[in-house]
């Protein structure tokens, strides 16, 4: 008898606990891909959401940083046009002065309100993911 014909009349019979053994990984493997699936769809949810906050959050932050130029801009030529009516050397050094101050308030107010409005930004910004993780450990947990 050759090989060749060995082979083909000898059936070839798989033993029902390798069977098995095959069968549970396999589902042990779908089961592994649908969760790897559906966090992998989570994380980009997640990641979109946190790329819709900054993008949101530097406009307002770009906006702000316009409407403070703005004002400091129109205080500038508020001061330049008083400067002009001046009639003596005491009232110019009296208007620098007051104008100096106004100015170094307003600049403290703006780095103030900067500072808050990008905190806010950056709270806002990682919210999604903070309570990715957080759903995450729960899940975990």
């Amino acid at each position: 008898m050759s090989n060749q014909a060995f082979f083909t009349t000898t059936p070839f019979q798989i033993p029902e606990q390798f069977r098995a053994f095959a069968e549970n990984g396999v589902n042990q493997a779908r089961d592994g891909y649908q969760k790897l699936k559906a966090a992998a769809e989570s994380n980009n949810e997640v990641l979109e959401a946190v790329y819709a906050s900054a993008t949101k959050g530097a406009s307002g932050f770009a906006a702000k940083l316009v409407e403070i130029a703005q004002a400091n801009v129109t205080s500038s030529f508020d001061f330049a046009q008083s400067f002009v009516g001046v009639g003596s050397l005491p009232e110019a050094a009296e208007l620098v002065s007051a104008h100096t101050r106004k100015q170094f308030e307003a600049l403290t107010a703006q780095s103030k309100e900067l500072a808050e409005f990008g905190q806010k930004v950056a709270t806002e910004t990682v919210e999604p993911l903070k309570a990715s993780v957080t759903k995450a450990f729960q899940n975990v947990a």
